[in-house]
């Protein structure tokens, strides 16, 4: 244990200004917070719509996939507990270049999955007032949002403590609720196991549409490794990283397979879209009163959950970019309450895009968002499972400490995870989420121009500070 915390205090100098106070059940709880978000109430009905039941093994798909990924992500951050996270283990094992590209692209995703997340608010105000325009309630959340970002993280860490204790406790609800209709009620019409095969069977869109689906289901684990983020100011994060990542990996599976398993059984599939959430339409269904508008309610803090635990994400992102130089120094400054304020505001832009996209596609700027947003998260995973492989390789061969977590089945698990991960991001270019690689292929053309300019210039300084050191010396 000193062995490790001397390690990570050295590693992370360059943020000081950061302070260690999260625990472990708070990792637990905002990795929680970022993941089951719009993915799970929201877009589990766009993945339902393309797929059918056969969803049920898109999500059992998609959660081995980050199984295999936090396998990897826990092995590295344990040895590297810092908010630069995979960022710092990709420019240490890769090349500098490979961090680079990563904390950019994942500080961009996360800051448009914020307008994700935003953007599915003002659908879900529409329940209530649906009158009302939906730049209002996207401005009036995110001020609210970013007043608890700016205080301080123990503040942060409370909210989102609390906004996912409220979701969690409401998918428990659902999945007993659901139980009881399924086996302990009287029967209901149209509810039963045979919805699983209605409708054009189990696979009514064959293998593709089952496999595309798994790409949106990425989307609802999306936030998973917030913990590796968050181990920056994790107290004791040998201990507390492990833990939170099983722990999360475990109750999202469940919590996902189960509730679209119940989702399915009691709300025909072809009744799924992302008009409104697949659980209001269960509620309706049921006849419960005023309990659509307690869910939908409850749909409404998980999304705001996620969008604080992201505005977060990005935040310490850009903060370590500005650590490395790869930002303006300004983004570095800490406020006295440990906070990177000038982060914070730049993370903010996701929401401005959110509030323009919702006018001009009020009708589809979820799925637009959802597409924008993805691939700076399939890099970034992409990533992790390239950086394991490299990690394990010169770790062993440094002579380093035994690694008190390591990913089973390496290096065969690692490599499978990313060549799945890379046929799904082939496979987005022949789906409606084409969007995702017609704007990440042109982002990661500009970040490398960007970082070859950026290197260059800083060449040129430090040739220019040794010629002035010399001529000092020469004189002197």
């Amino acid at each position: 244990m000193k062995e490790s915390t001397t390690n990570y205090k050295i590693e992370n100098e360059q943020e000081k200004g950061l302070k260690r106070e999260l625990k472990t059940s708070q990792l637990t709880m905002i990795a929680m917070g970022c993941a089951i978000g719009t993915g799970l109430f929201l877009g589990s009905g766009l993945a339902i719509k393309t797929a059918g039941p056969s969803v049920l093994l898109s999500y059992a798909v998609g959660a081995f996939i980050v199984l295999l990924l936090m396998g990897c992500l826990a092995e590295m951050t344990v040895a590297h507990p810092t908010s630069g996270s995979f960022g710092t283990i990709a420019e240490k094992y890769i090349h500098p270049m490979a961090g680079y590209l990563v904390r950019y692209s994942y500080w961009v995703a996360q800051v448009l999955a914020v307008g994700v997340e935003v953007s599915a608010i003002a659908v879900y105000m529409k329940y209530w007032f649906p009158t009302v325009p939906g730049i209002v309630w996207i401005a009036f959340f995110a001020a609210v949002l970013i007043y608890i970002n700016a205080t301080s993280v123990n503040t942060f860490a409370t909210f989102e403590y609390w906004f996912s204790m409220i979701k969690v406790s409401a998918i428990v609800g659902f999945i007993l609720l659901g139980s009881y209709v399924l086996f302990g009620s009287s029967h209901h019409s149209n509810i039963g196991v045979e919805n699983l095969t209605n409708d054009g069977g189990f696979m009514p869109f064959g293998w593709w549409g089952m496999w595309v689906a798994v790409f949106i289901s990425l989307f609802s684990f999306l936030g998973t490794e917030m913990i590796a983020v968050t181990a920056g100011e994790a107290k004791e994060p040998d201990i507390a990283v492990p833990k939170a990542l099983k722990a999360t990996v475990f109750r999202l599976s469940i919590f996902y397979v189960l509730t679209i398993a119940i989702m399915l059984i009691i709300v025909p599939w072809k009744s799924a879209g992302v008009d409104e959430s697949p659980f209001v339409k269960v509620m309706e269904i049921l006849n419960i009163p005023f309990a659509s508008g307690l869910m939908n309610f409850i749909i409404l803090t998980a999304a705001l959950s996620a969008m604080n635990s992201q505005l977060y994400a990005s935040t310490r992102m850009v903060y370590s970019l500005s650590k490395t130089n790869h930002a303006p120094n300004i983004l570095g400054k800490v406020s006295k309450k440990g906070v990177p304020a000038n982060a914070l505001a730049v993370s903010t832009i996701g929401i401005v895009v959110a509030g323009i996209v919702n006018a001009i596609l009020p009708d589809s700027s979820y799925a637009f968002m959802m597409g924008i947003s993805m691939f700076g998260a399939m890099f970034t995973w992409m990533t992790i499972f390239i950086s394991h492989l490299f990690f394990r390789k010169k770790w062993e061969q440094s002579g380093g400490r035994k690694l008190p977590v390591k990913m089973i089945g390496f290096p065969y698990f690692t490599i499978l995870g990313a060549i799945l991960l890379l046929g799904l991001t082939i496979t987005s270019w022949f789906t409606g989420f084409k969007i995702m690689l017609q704007f990440g292929i042109p982002w990661l053309i500009v970040l490398s121009v960007a970082y070859l300019f950026i290197n260059k210039n800083n060449g040129q300084k430090i040739q220019r500070n040794d010629a002035v050191h010399n001529q000092k010396v020469d004189k002197f």
